[in-house]
């Protein structure tokens, strides 16, 4: 009998020491996998965002040579969306497609120009138009525009590029009368109308506009010459040594550039309206003693890109400041000290290249103010360079028709630390700004992508969350865990973590729905009640110490908090039935009206008011519970000890609980903090999305999470906005990891130091 107890005693052990093992390992394997989950999504979001900040590849070039074309530089150089023809013009008005991979000639035009006429200047709307003028000696233009026609044959279904030269303006020339030869010419086109400003290089200059009318069924006329209205402006004035014009995107302001940078600017619609041209801009484009060797529009016809002699290049845009227009330089990139010969812009952002004397080739871009590379490419023979529509292909031609081709691969130029994080200067902003707008309806669009609106928003609504739960959880841990009595602690502490059961999504459908026009409505009703009802509350709790002791012991201790529960009903119903009257004393009836009018500050329905409301409601429960296990685990004998030796309930809270607490009632802080932060849905649906920066109280805000859940359906895969929606994940990774684990440590030193008492 005692040998079999002892084997089964063996046996008891042997299975429990299996089963602690078992146990051990499995807990082990599980805090191991969580870890390595986590590392895992970390490298992922890494690997996802790395190539952000990658720079730009550059093939070897394949070098070939062009035959019969002239030995002067070409007035133009372009290559088609493909990337498999490129197109050349002349002085001559001779137009040359070839292959891009070797140079093979395709086709070849010839402008139709007036007999005996000769080209004496050449002016380019813009490399996706393709439109083009060229100016001649008998003061008249001609608009011509070479395009490509796309077909597919064949069982294989094979692509074929046919290129040819079109007239969508015409093909009668456009005459100057009052200029004789055509020194300097500028050119902007739309669909409908076109823009053409023309110099003797002298004294004289003109302008003239072509319009034509449409209407709904223009896209079904086919045939005949389409008529212009044109009308014409003339002025002498001092032009001496002008060098280059240049027409805005809009059609706005026309450029007049001289040889030493000086730039004076007409505006357009005033100028044809009262026939006088007058220049009511001037600025000088580069320092004293440098002159400008190339100057193009950005994408968009809003920039101007200035290259100097200095090896630099500049941007220029228009602002308005106290109604006052100015041609402001806005940034300046470094990319030499050997002049520049020539500089270019891509046709789909905001990029441009530049082409030095010693055959150096940079790729930058303006939103980000960087390089995307540098080096040297070609001869120091280069005089002409073209980039692809896509920005995948660069070809430069040298004298003797020689040319080389580039693959490029540079997939996300826009982006920077400074582009993310600082202010940056956008196109049409009068100053420097944070600004997040990641998509739009045209390809002049300049993405702006500053995640620091989002991280601010991001705070914002934590932060205002935090204000609304932190002090309301805490507290009613407080009261709960140590002053209510045990029968009612069991009735609420599950009704309120009941509460965190509630669908985030319902919440914030409540709060964008109902919540904030309810706030909208009763504004001063709601600001009164956190002024009256605390005022109330002490109010009724010091009625109830002076009530007559035989009252007050009629109910049992640690029950007096239901009483306070029809004070916050009652007091609350008169802080809304009251503030109507209050309004139209003092506040004209209407006091969100009288904050926009009075004190100038905007007013959202949905705001960082409602989100602090809707989120720190969800926070609650989750702060309360943690914080209410750690006050109610304080060891009893620590409470008794401190009472018996005479201290008061409150002397011993404050001294002896709630140290030892500490560390819970923080770390539930932390979590609530780290669920507020990372919270979507209510934020998505209870704020305006707008991303700002605005600590008001009244503005909405965007935050990382939301801007995700928003986007991220959107977004191209592998894109720079796709990948930019990562980056954010991977700071709100990061900004939750550091929080967690400062909360951590801090905790552990909170337990170190109250363990002991």
């Amino acid at each position: 009998m005692n040998q079999s107890n002892l084997r089964d005693r063996k046996i008891s052990r042997k299975i429990r020491y299996l089963k602690d093992k078992v146990a051990s390992v499995g807990i082990a394997v599980g805090g191991i996998s969580v870890i390595v989950a986590i590392l895992l999504i970390f490298f992922y979001l890494l690997y996802e965002v790395q190539p952000l900040f990658a720079s730009a590849e550059v093939s070897e070039p394949t070098a070939y040579q062009l035959t019969n074309v002239s030995e002067s530089p070409p007035l133009h150089l372009a290559i088609e969306e493909q990337s498999e023809l490129a197109v050349r013009l002349n002085s001559s008005g001779v137009v040359v497609f070839f292959k891009l991979a070797d140079g093979s000639e395709v086709s070849r035009f010839e402008i139709e120009l007036p007999s005996e006429a000769a080209v004496t200047s050449f002016a380019l709307d813009s490399e996706e138009s393709g439109v083009f003028a060229l100016g001649l000696d008998s003061g008249q233009v001609v608009i011509a525009r070479y395009a490509y026609e796309i077909s597919f044959s064949g069982a294989s279904n094979a692509r074929s590029i046919n290129p040819r030269i079109e007239y969508p303006f015409g093909k009668d020339p456009y005459e100057f009368k009052d200029i004789g030869s055509i020194a300097v010419l500028g050119l902007r086109t739309n669909r409908d109308s076109l823009v053409i400003a023309a110099s003797d290089g002298a004294e004289k200059f003109g302008l003239l506009r072509a319009t034509k009318e449409t209407n709904l069924f223009s896209a079904f006329e086919t045939g005949g010459d389409e008529e212009f209205e044109i009308e014409q402006a003339y002025a002498t004035s001092s032009l001496a040594d002008l060098e280059q014009i240049y027409i805005d995107g809009d059609q706005l302001w026309a450029y007049f550039v001289t040889k030493g940078g000086y730039a004076r600017l007409i505006e357009l619609k005033g100028a044809f309206e009262s026939n006088e041209p007058v220049f009511s801009v001037e600025s000088q484009l580069t320092e004293a003693g440098v002159n400008p060797t190339d100057i193009e529009f950005l994408l968009g016809g809003v920039s101007l890109l200035v290259a100097d002699d200095s090896g630099q290049i500049a941007q220029w845009f228009l602002i308005q400041r106290n109604e006052e227009v100015k041609l402001e330089k806005i940034r300046q990139f470094n990319s030499s000290y050997v002049a520049l010969r020539e500089i270019t812009s891509e046709q789909r952002r905001k990029n441009f290249i530049t082409l030095d004397l010693e055959g150096n080739v940079g790729i930058y871009n303006t939103t980000s103010h960087s390089a995307s590379f540098e080096g040297r490419l070609a001869s120091p023979e280069a005089h002409s360079l073209a980039v692809s529509p896509r920005g995948d292909s660069l070809l430069i031609e040298s004298t003797g028709g020689n040319f080389q081709r580039l693959d490029i691969k540079n997939d996300h130029p826009e982006v920077s630390w400074s582009a993310l994080w600082s202010r940056v200067w956008y196109e049409g902003y009068s100053e420097p700004e944070y600004i997040w707008q990641s998509s739009a309806a045209t390809n002049e669009f300049e993405p702006k992508y500053s995640l620091s609106p989002l991280a601010f928003g991001t705070l914002k609504a934590a932060v205002y969350a935090m204000l609304m739960a932190a002090p309301l959880a805490v507290c009613g841990a407080i009261f709960t865990g140590y002053f209510m009595a045990a029968p009612m602690r069991r009735q609420v502490k599950p009704l309120i973590e009941l509460m965190q059961a509630l669908p985030t999504v319902v919440l914030g459908f409540l709060a964008g729905l109902w919540l904030a026009p309810f706030i909208e409505k009763n504004l001063l009703g709601v600001f009164s009640i956190f002024f009256i009802l605390p005022v109330c509350i002490l109010g009724a709790s010091f009625v109830w110490t002076v009530l007559p002791g035989r009252i007050r012991h009629s109910l049992p201790d640690g029950w007096e908090a239901g009483l306070l529960i029809p004070v916050i009903l009652i007091f609350s119903y008169l802080s809304f039935e009251l503030s109507s009257p209050i309004e139209n004393m003092f506040f004209d009836g209407d006091l969100r009206f009288w904050i926009t009018n009075e004190l100038g500050i905007s007013y959202d329905q949905r705001n960082a008011m409602v989100v602090g409301i809707a989120m720190g409601f969800a926070v609650i429960p989750t702060i309360f519970s943690i914080a209410e296990d750690a006050i109610f685990t304080v060891p009893r004998h620590l409470t008794y000890g401190s009472l018996a030796l005479g201290a008061t309930p409150w002397q011993s809270l404050y001294r002896v609980v709630l140290p030892t607490a500490s560390p819970g009632i923080f770390s539930a802080l932390m979590i609530g903090m780290g669920r507020a932060v990372g919270e979507t849905m209510i934020v998505l649906m209870a704020t305006g999305n707008t991303p700002i920066m605005d600590a008001s109280i009244f503005e909405g805000m965007r935050t990382l999470a939301a801007n995700i859940a928003v986007e991220i359906p959107e977004s191209e895969v592998d894109s720079t906005h796709y990948r930019i929606l990562f980056l954010a994940a991977l700071v709100l990774f990061l900004f939750t990891f550091a929080v967690n684990t400062i909360a951590e440590v801090v905790r552990q030193q909170l337990r170190g130091k109250y363990s002991t008492i």
